[in-house]
Order: C-alpha cells, then structure tokens, then sequence
C-alpha cells in the first residue's frame, strides 16, 4: 500500500445481480431498509425511495425463514415495476434462513459471530486446542451446505464481522481485539476457499473508529499473506445520527478509503435509509477525486505501523503536544464574528493581522507575526516568509505555518534548534491526506518531535459537506497517531461557532479528546423493537449533559450487548414496549416498560456515582 499517492487496492470482481463489485470497478454505495421485511408493500415502497436516493445495493433484515420467503414477494415486486437493483439479505443467529435467503437474493450476509455460535452470553470457556477444532468442524458442516446453495443459484456472500457481536469463542481465545475480528472473519474465508466459493465481500464493522480500521488493515494484510484478495464492505456501525454519526463515517470510512481500501460502502445513521445514501456517497466522490493526482515523494518510517494504535510522540509546548489532548484553534482571519461556542471553546483563535477589539476576553489569541504584540495569551504565526525572525521572538507558542514542499533541511534544522515551536501544517494538494502523511513520515525520519496542528482549508455553504470533507481529512491523520490540534479554515456561509463544533466533533470521532456524550446508536433495520429516531432523541435530551460517558442505545440484541463492552450504559430492545438497561456487559435490568426505561437509566448512572445534575459540568 502507498501511503502518500491514492490507488485502489487491487481486488477479485465478484458479481452481484446486474453490478460487479471491486478494485476495478467504482464504489458501491448501499443502505438497509428499516421496514419490516414480513411488510412487501411497505418495504417494496422504501426500496424504491432508497433507489431515488442513489442507493445501488439494498439490504433487507430476515430474521428467520418467513421473512426470507416473504423477499422473494418484495424482490418480484421490484423487478416487475423495471427496477434491476440487487438486494441482498441480513442473516443473523439462523442458517436456515439463510439457506432460503440464498435461493432469492442477490447477496446474502452472514455473521460469523452468531451464524453458528451460540448468542453471545459474555462466558469465558476455556477450549483446549482438540476442542476448538472440534468447534470449527460444526462451523464447516453448516457453513458448506449454505455455500451450495450460493453456488447453485449465482449469489454472492458478505462474511460480516462486527466487534459487537464476536463470538464468546472468539473473545475467549482472541479477546475484544482486531485480532480476534480478523480471525473471525478467516475462519470462514477459509472454509469457502476450501469449497471453492470466492464471490465473497468482507467486513469489519465497529462503533469504534480506531478499532475499525485497524481491524481493516489487519484482515488486508492477513489475506495478502495468503494471497486471496477479495472486496472490502466499509462502515462504522452504530455511528448515531445527525452531524455525529456524519462526522464519525467520514473518519471512519474516509481514512480507509484514503488507503485505497474499501468497495462498497454504508454509512449507518440512526436516521431513515434513505438520508444514509447522499451522505456515503459524498464520502466516496471526495476521495475519488484524487485518482491521477500529482505524485507525492515520501519515505515511509521504518517504524510505521498501520496497525498501531500509538501515537507520534512530541514535546509539549505550552498546552500542546506531549501528553496533552489535541487542541483546536478556531479561524477567524476572514469573518468578523467572535461569537463563541458556550459548549466548544476554543483552545486559540487566529484572528489573522490583527486582534480586533471585541475579541473574547480570557481567550488566546494567534496574530500573524508582522502585528504581532508580546501580550498575554497573544501569540504570533510565522511563514516562510519571516521564519528567520522566529529564533530572537520571546512568545511563550510560536506558530509557523508549514506545508510538506516547505520542509527543507534548513527547516528541519530550525525545528529541531529552536524553542517553543508548534507547526501549523497547511495543504493546497488534491490528496492532501497523502501531502501531509508525507510531512509526518519525514518528521519521524528525522527524529523531529516538534508538535504539528492539521489546518485544511474548504469553500463550503453546506454543513454536511464540511462535516463530510474534514472528517476524511482530519480523522485520517488523527487515527494514524499525527497531529496535536487542528485548524479548519472555512470560506463560505457556515457559522464560525459551528465549525469549532464540527473541529471537536473530528477529534471526538477519532478517539483522541471528549468534549460531549457520545451516543453509540445503530441504525434501524427490520429488527428494531422501538421508534430509534424518537428514542434516540429522547435519550439525548435526558443525557447529553453527561460528557464523561459513552451511552448505547440499541435496536435488538444482535449487536447491542457486544457494542455495550465499548459504551459505559447500555438501552437496549428486549421485545416490543420492553427495554433491558446494560452497564457496560453486565446485564442489569431486564424487559422494563419503555415508558419507564429512562428514569431506570438515570437512577442506575446513579447508583454507580456517575450522574452529574444538568448545569453542575
């Protein structure tokens, strides 16, 4: 994989319906309905909006063999009013299912994690080597008889591993881990290539971006090993709704397709399946933009795992670098506007050639150097142009605004001589991901710590194109380990507030500095017990407060008890009107009426010290 210039990876086409799906091919986007598939005029009916939307896969729940019969009603309802779009069909917990499934759909998805495993109970069971065999041959004698069937009738297989719902087999031997999502999936990659099945597609979804994409990466490199190439299915599962779940896909999502990974992607947003299209594929033309681009010139650090999740060491200056959370600096060079957040401040403002003077008080300020005043809390930027001034300033943060092209030895040697410098990294490149990994990697190889802040410019009125180009950008970077802050810069008529909002939302995404509950919500499907969009809402306007915690809430169980391992509470569908209340794995309170499941969540937060009053953080 070249980490500086953009190229597909090279993958086998697998053939589903009337499209062909890899490397050679463009990125399919897909959604799934939230309908139920028992439901053929009302699923039929969202199919068609979905469609309208872009959609060129469909995904639709089957529970169990009623719901995959009835497909078969909603797949010949499509085709007679003149729509070729393949659907491919949700198996979890029933092979059987499955098996009828195959006989109609395009595409069958399979998870490896309950396919044959039992439901996930969270029991540790010690297996000796002579067991685990034992386990793998019930795994090969259900999984062969389906892989028949697929290959009689032209379907195609997505083998689907989530981290929610790894198998307790898995989690005993492998642990909550990429390794042990990558082992789940080559259990069953194996098996097929033994049979000689490869229309297969693959992934590895997580809530958690920074798990996600090393598992992805892992799974790549584990097959190129065995030399068995097969197309990749991209997204962050329960990525929540609104600009968060946005925001957390485009890093997710975007980091992976800046690799050249990814065939088919879904973006899962607790919203209706058809707002999820325009936005993955708004993720997939912004990163298709740098095919043929300029070529980067970069040395890859030794060092460089793509499997690490360690981050670049710097020293500290002043709040930024070493051991500090990424700071934010918020643009304000080109507007007037000085209005702050009240719950995203800054950490800087750059106000460019001048501090005006309505400027916040008990802010810190960044003024170009030329203007530059030695005040408190004031602090000057630097270019290329003024970098020999840089060595003689007395500020406590010196900024100097860099881009890859400007990093001569003559740089370097300043960077590393010179105090109380923090890079400001800019990129006019089309894939500026690329430019700027570049930048970092030559940082490493000359053993430069200096702290650096990510800047990238856009010309953006929409907020879900900046939330969707930046989340790429940034979260890119962030989740390879680089970068101590970052500086969007915006010219366009998006409020200045809300981009320091969206910068926090980035680092939030990427796993580097909380700034606000996060929600770990999934999408509704087929299988979900409650009115998501409505629950979720609720849930939000009980607990967003609460900015020290991870909160689930979850459709059904199928991935709800595994994701709870990531998030600190769990709200969770039992059946219908019922909700069960997790702490983390643990199982605390079953089938409690709806009605009532919030005041049970506030009082178990609680009871486990963790509640703060609204207005007291």
């Amino acid at each position: 994989m070249d980490y500086f210039n953009y190229h597909r990876r090279p993958t086998i086409d697998v053939h589903i319906g009337n499209i062909t799906m890899g490397g050679n091919y463009p990125v399919i986007v897909q959604t799934m309905t939230n309908t139920n598939t028992l439901d053929t005029e009302g699923s039929v009916a969202q199919c068609e909006r979905i469609i309208a939307a872009g959609a060129d896969l469909i995904r639709l729940t089957t529970q169990g063999v009623r719901e995959a019969d009835n497909l078969r009603n909603i797949h010949q309802q499509l085709r007679e009013k003149g729509y070729t779009t393949p659907l491919s069909a949700d198996i979890h917990f029933n092979p059987r299912a499955a098996h009828v499934a195959a006989t109609v759909a395009e595409k069958v998805r399979i998870n490896p994690g309950n396919f044959v495993d039992k439901q996930k109970t969270f029991a540790v069971v010690e297996y000796t080597d002579e067991e685990y065999r034992e386990e793998l041959e019930k795994i090969r004698s259900k999984v062969v008889p389906f892989l028949q069937i697929c290959k009689e009738h032209g379907t195609a297989v997505r083998i689907g591993v989530n981290h929610g719902s790894l198998s307790d087999r898995i989690m005993t031997r492998f642990g909550d881990t990429p390794e042990g999502m990558v082992e789940s999936c080559m259990e069953y990659l194996r098996i097929a290539m033994d049979e000689g099945f490869t229309d297969i597609v693959i992934s590895m979804k997580a809530s958690n971006t920074l798990l996600m994409t090393k598992a992805v990466r892992l799974l790549v490199d584990t097959m190129d090993k065995e030399d068995i190439h097969f197309p990749l299915h991209l997204g962050v599962t329960e990525a929540g709704d609104g600009e968060d779940g946005r925001m957390k896909s485009a890093v997710g999502i975007g980091a992976l397709l800046s690799d050249g990974l990814g065939d088919t992607v879904r973006v899962s947003l607790s919203e209706d399946p058809e707002a999820e299209v325009p936005v993955a594929r708004k993720i997939v033309d912004y990163v298709m933009k740098r095919k043929g681009h300029e070529p980067i010139n970069g040395t890859l650090y030794p060092g460089f795992s793509a499997f690490s999740t360690d981050k670049r060491e710097t020293h500290a200056v002043r709040n930024i670098g070493g051991g500090f959370v990424p700071v934010v600096i918020s643009d304000r060079s080109a507007t007037t506007d000085m209005s702050i957040h009240p719950h995203f401040i800054p950490d800087f403002i750059y106000v460019g050639n001048k501090v005006p003077g309505d400027f916040p008080k008990g802010m810190k300020s960044i003024v170009d150097f030329v203007n530059w005043e030695d005040k408190i809390d004031n602090f000057p930027m630097f270019t290329t142009e003024n970098i020999s001034d840089i060595k003689d300033c007395r500020a406590a943060v010196k900024f100097l605004q860099l881009s890859y092209p400007q990093l001569t030895d003559e740089v370097l040697f300043l960077l590393k001589n010179t105090e109380k410098v923090v890079v400001v990294l800019k990129t006019d490149h089309v894939n500026g991901v690329g430019e700027q990994r570049a930048f970092f990697h030559k940082l490493l190889n000359e053993h430069c710590d200096v702290p650096v802040i990510l800047q990238r410019g856009y010309s953006e009125d929409l907020a879900e194109d900046i939330q969707v180009k930046a989340g790429v950008d940034f979260g890119t970077l962030l989740l390879d380990g680089f970068g101590n802050g970052i500086m969007i810069t915006n010219v366009g008529r998006i409020d200045i507030a809300a981009l320091d909002s969206y910068a926090f939302g980035i680092l939030q995404a990427a796993r580097v500095r909380t700034s606000k509950t996060e929600f770990i919500s999934c999408p509704s499907c087929g299988r979900t017990l409650f009115d998501l969009r409505t629950t979720v809402a609720m849930v939000k306007k009980h607990f967003s407060h609460l900015k020290h915690l991870k909160i689930g809430v979850m459709g059904c169980i199928v991935n709800g008890p595994g994701e709870m391992a990531d998030a600190d509470y769990g709200y969770v569908g039992a059946e219908h009107g019922k909700i069960s209340l997790y702490k983390k794995k643990e199982l605390v309170e079953k089938n409690i009426p709806q009605e009532e499941a919030v005041e049970h969540l506030i009082q178990l937060i609680k009871d486990n010290g963790d509640w703060i009053e609204p207005g007291e953080n």
